[in-house]
């Protein structure tokens, strides 16, 4: 007896092809491109609910690229507005800017994380790649453990810091709005945005180091990395750091002490232009020092700075924090490889070496591609934003390279250029701010889809002239 077989009908056979595309479609596209395009996702919602009409004030004049430019530079965690943030959004509207800041600074990978792992579904090589690409993972290991530790360091710091800065804001603005502000600044230090809805931004504290200091705090903690606090909350039982930490650490350090000290010799007339009292003069350039590099959030406008100010200011942002960290900039690790590498070609030895340890020649490398393809991307795009603001041209060439550097750094600092980009200028600066937050590498092997095939021949080799 023989048994009859159902054959597919067209539309299920049509349903299986166009699965089978789209399955096809998602496993063409590489890691650095699905990050890329996760971002872009992230950053076009946070702009159409910014456009909802309970999201801004109906008395003001509110445009499409408002909210865009908004929503870039929050999930970004930049802190550059064409709006004042204080006034021009509702409660509603600043919550969007929280949240966008919050994904920005974890990461929309950690969110994917958690959503596998309130399903409890289990994580494919694929994805666990990803997290790798976005926390700088040397290699593959748990990823729920990292992530674990992302969430909970997040949780425990911006409680802290809501919690410490809660009775400043509530003593001043009551219960409600107080909290609120607290939370909210708690976030945007964490995240090194530089986002404040404060009325007079933090410029109305210079006097009171101790709200300085707790934003400070949020602010190093945010540009340590999250790999940097794992190796320093474990350290109790493994009793060592990876070299990875120990430089981010030394780096960090010279950097903050260093920067403390230069402000202090660049803006050595601040007590009697700003009216500051002596002590409260150093913990304001500490804040400078610590702000300026990698948060943005500015107690002075810049009118009333040294021209050594703007530029010391402009090399600190460049530099930024620690790779895995919510700070961009080329990483203090970066520049620390650099000078180790400088220092062992000056004394005419082959290996670079800190801690013990010997740095890989692709470590070397890595570092010198990076500062080489940064530079030129903010020469490009700082030659093309000063043919599209010919009619702010009175502002001068550091206005634009301040802007520039800002923006790549993810820092947030202005000398006033912002509200007058035109819509152009404004897309060149939100690709900015869209790049230093994804990463250079990212962007470029979206854009290249570089394969690592090694080629079955090598040239000879023969030197050129330096220098």
């Amino acid at each position: 007896m023989s048994r009859k077989i159902d054959l597919p009908t067209a539309a299920e056979m049509q349903k299986f092809h166009d699965k089978s595309q789209r399955h096809n479609f998602w496993s063409r596209i590489s890691m650095p491109q699905r990050l890329s395009l996760g971002f872009l996702t992230v950053i076009t919602v946070g702009a159409l609910l910014l456009m909802l009409p309970l999201s801004y004030h109906g008395n003001v004049g509110h445009t499409f690229m408002d909210g865009l430019f908004t929503a870039t530079s929050a999930a970004s965690v930049t802190g550059l507005t064409v709006v004042d943030t204080a006034t021009h959004w509702t409660t509603f509207g600043q919550i969007v800017i929280m949240v966008l800041i919050e994904i920005g600074a974890l990461g929309f990978m950690s969110f994917s994380v958690l959503l596998f792992t309130a399903t409890r579904k289990k994580m494919d090589l694929r994805s666990k790649m990803m997290v790798q690409e976005v926390y700088n993972l040397e290699s593959l290991y748990d990823t729920r453990v990292v992530f674990g530790y992302v969430i909970k360091l997040s949780v425990i710091i911006q409680s802290i810091g809501a919690v410490l800065l809660a009775p400043f804001f509530i003593n001043d603005f009551g219960w409600k709005h107080g909290m609120f502000y607290a939370v909210f600044h708690a976030i945007s230090a964490f995240g090194n945005s530089g986002f404040s809805i404060l009325p007079h931004g933090t410029a109305a504290y210079n006097n009171q180091p101790w709200i300085l200091l707790i934003i400070a705090f949020l602010i190093i903690a945010g540009s340590l990395g999250f790999l940097v606090w794992r190796d320093l909350l474990i350290y109790r039982t493994t009793h060592r750091l990876t070299l990875h930490s120990k430089l981010a650490l030394v780096m960090t350090g010279v950097l903050i002490v260093g920067g403390w000290l230069l402000f202090e010799l660049t803006e050595r007339n601040m007590n009697s232009a700003q009216d500051i009292q002596p002590i409260n003069r150093i913990f304001d350039t500490l804040f400078m020092s610590i702000s300026y590099r990698t948060a943005g959030f500015a107690q002075f406008g810049f009118d009333s700075m040294s021209s050594a100010t703007v530029l010391l200011t402009m090399m600190l942002m460049y530099i930024g924090g620690t790779p895995g960290s919510t700070a961009g900039g080329i990483k203090t690790t970066t520049l620390g490889v650099l000078i180790l590498q400088t220092h062992a070609a000056l004394r005419g030895k082959k290996d670079v070496v800190f801690s013990h340890r010997r740095l890989s020649h692709e470590n070397i490398v890595r570092a010198l591609l990076l500062v080489f393809v940064s530079l030129a991307f903010l020469g490009i795009l700082s030659f093309l934003l000063m043919l599209t603001q010919e009619h702010t041209a009175h502002y001068g060439l550091e206005y634009i390279i301040f802007e520039m550097v800002s923006a790549f750094a993810t820092t947030g600092l202005t000398l006033g250029l912002t509200p007058h980009l035109t819509t152009f200028g404004q897309l060149i600066i939100m690709l900015a701010m869209f790049i230093g937050r994804v990463g250079i590498y990212t962007v470029m092997f979206s854009i290249l889809n570089v394969h690592d095939d090694k080629a079955p021949f090598r040239y000879p080799e023969e030197s050129v002239i330096i220098g």
